[in-house]
């Protein structure tokens, strides 16, 4: 029996990367996991017939995030495949364009707020109702919001997972009687596509990347999606309120 057997997740931004990961091992742990995702439906479907290969049990569902009612389509296209759910983990999430301070548009500014801060903001208050008691929260922050100016290029994203961690500390005061957990997994640099432009593209720059961690290397997406699974279990039932540095250290 998997630790997770007769739970329902849901997976924000569930088909590449971080959600992928996390998706994939939700699933191997026995939850039935809808895989959220937003224009890529391809990779959505081969995330769930991955996690169907290792005989788990999932779902796509589509909704653009970053758009006025997306909360709302999030659930109704949820709705038609389930019937509440046990787990949410919020994942989806964009950068900035990496323009700084100076650059950041105010086009680029509402764009990255409101898919990585408004969005989990509305999801989570639109899926309470469907959120059993004893449910688990997990929200995808940053290692960069506790090491301010790290990367400036990226304010405006770093901006909006502060506001990620506020959220979590309120809701796990909010939701504790009701035996919900609420927590934040923050990774660091992790070999994904979102990091492909710099990270992959560079030996120079991945090499650097891995001398920030003592353990030498560079942090992968099942790295974080691990972390995820001990906190979406009964195992994490004593943590909530928590940011968890998934960084692999380079913030020592």
């Amino acid at each position: 029996m998997g630790t997770l057997d007769g739970k329902t997740a849901l997976v924000t931004g569930g088909s590449r990367g971080i959600g992928r990961a996390i998706a994939e091992r939700l699933g191997r742990d026995g939850a039935r996991v809808a895989v959220h995702f937003g224009e890529n439906e391809a990779a959505a479907k081969d995330t769930v017939a991955a996690i169907e290969a290792e005989g788990g049990s999932a779902f796509a569902i589509r909704a653009r995030l970053g758009e006025p009612g997306d909360a709302e389509a999030l659930w109704a296209a949820f709705d038609e495949q389930a019937d509440g759910v046990d787990i949410l983990v919020n994942n989806a999430g964009v950068d900035d364009g990496r323009q700084g301070f100076a650059g950041t548009t105010p086009e680029a500014f509402d764009r990255v707020f409101s898919i990585n801060a408004r969005a989990p903001f509305f999801i989570i208050q639109h899926g309470l109702g469907r959120l059993r008691d004893g449910g688990r929260i997990i929200n995808v922050s940053t290692g960069l919001t506790h090491q301010p100016g790290a990367i400036p290029e990226i304010v405006a994203y770093t901006m909006t997972k502060s506001a990620l961690d506020q959220l979590t500390a309120v809701l796990a005061k909010e939701l504790g009687p009701r035996g919900i957990t609420v927590n934040a997994v923050a990774p660091g640099a992790i070999d994904t596509d979102m990091n492909a432009g710099w990270l992959r593209a560079s030996p120079e720059a991945r090499e650097a990347t891995a001398r920030r961690s003592p353990l030498g290397r560079v942090g992968m997406p099942a790295d974080v999606a691990d972390i995820a699974g001990f906190l979406a279990s009964a195992d994490s039932r004593w943590v909530t309120g928590q940011w968890i540095d998934a960084t692999g250290g380079a913030l020592l």
